[in-house]
């Protein structure tokens, strides 16, 4: 280190570059460690972080994320509420789905505090960015039409996972109509 004056100052202590060097290294391992998370214990955390399976809403509870069921092998397993499926590239509500629409939204109605989060799936076909924009579409025309039977908007979000939580994995037909599917993740 150097001390020289500086104008009317005073004196001025600079680094060297080997002093500078150092310093610069203890700052980025400093803010290295710092920004690394610690290790949460089951339970804690906010609202849709990872591995909850929770979107913008904060959901999950009965009835299960997909991506909850997924990690722990629960994956398929319905609550309360029913899914619903779609055809090959097809976002539309198919004519069958309405009554299962329409029970979801009744137990909707009668449990007043109740969330939902309306997940979109895709069979393995096409690409990833596809299949997402295809999923978000899935979701919203669900949430469109339990809107149309009541459901408050605010009482409902969604997420798109394309085709990255199959229920199915075979490369048939069967199969990938399992996995062209909205399905319905509810909270209390």
């Amino acid at each position: 280190m150097n001390r020289i004056q500086r104008g009317r100052g005073g004196w001025v202590v600079e680094m060297g570059g080997l002093t500078r060097a150092a310093g610069i290294a203890l700052v980025v391992i400093g803010l290295a460690i710092g920004g690394c998370s610690t290790k949460k214990k089951p339970g804690e955390g906010g609202a849709g972080g990872p591995g909850s399976g929770l979107g913008e809403g904060g959901l999950g509870g009965a009835g299960g994320s997909s991506l909850k069921g997924y990690q722990n092998g629960t994956m398929g397993q319905n609550g309360p509420l029913g899914d619903i499926h779609f055809g090959y590239n097809d976002a539309t509500i198919r004519p069958e789905d309405n009554e299962v629409l329409k029970a979801n939204a009744d137990y909707l109605n009668s449990h007043a505090g109740a969330r939902v989060q309306i997940e979109g799936h895709c069979d393995d076909r096409g690409s990833e960015e596809y299949n997402i924009a295809l999923g978000a579409r899935r979701a919203q025309a669900a949430k469109d039409y339990l809107a149309t039977l009541g459901i408050s908007g605010d009482r409902m979000s969604t997420i798109s996972y394309g085709k990255e939580l199959p229920l199915c994995t075979e490369e048939t037909d069967d199969c990938w109509a399992q996995n062209r599917r909205d399905h319905f993740a509810l909270s209390q």
